[in-house]
């Protein structure tokens, strides 16, 4: 069993050399001084994402996700219920959805994943995050803060 108590930890996933696949750790940049709040930068390797997380909780992942919706559009999932597998979760070898299925079976799944996918304009080497992904954003910084505040608040026992 995992040792837990290490707070909350949002982990941005992705490649900042390919365009929007660096929304990611672009959100993570964003939150890095927020008080009490753990941020890292993945490639989203199963085992590297298993290690950062463990102990802590909550945890959001934040990636660009194919879907074929609008550039920019925001996914948001809850990994309390498995990942869909139509949507193709970041451009990694193996996808987030298989990631966050390995740790659920292994037990090393936190209490509360959310998982917050941007959709992307583009993913060429060498871009810069576009207009859409940038336009993003500031939801995104947003909608984790309200996810973090509600999930602490939840994990606090009533007076």
């Amino acid at each position: 069993m995992p040792i837990t108590g290490k707070g909350p930890l949002v982990i941005g996933i992705g490649n900042p050399w390919r365009g929007d696949d660096g929304i990611g750790h672009a959100v993570v940049d964003a939150l890095a001084d927020t008080p009490g709040l753990a941020t890292a930068k993945s490639h989203g390797e199963p085992a590297e994402l298993m290690e950062l997380w463990q102990g802590h909780d909550p945890v959001i992942l934040v990636d660009a996700i194919v879907t074929g919706a609008a550039p920019g559009t925001l996914h948001r999932l809850d990994a309390r219920e498995p990942l869909p597998r139509g949507a193709r979760y970041s451009s990694h070898g193996i996808g987030l959805a298989e990631a966050v299925e390995l740790a659920r079976s292994l037990g090393e799944l936190p209490e509360t994943l959310i998982v917050h996918g941007i959709e992307p304009a583009r993913l060429e080497d060498g871009a810069c995050l576009s207009p859409e992904t940038l336009d993003t954003l500031a939801r995104v910084v947003t909608r984790i803060t309200k996810d973090l505040d509600e999930a602490v608040s939840r994990s606090r026992p009533a007076l």
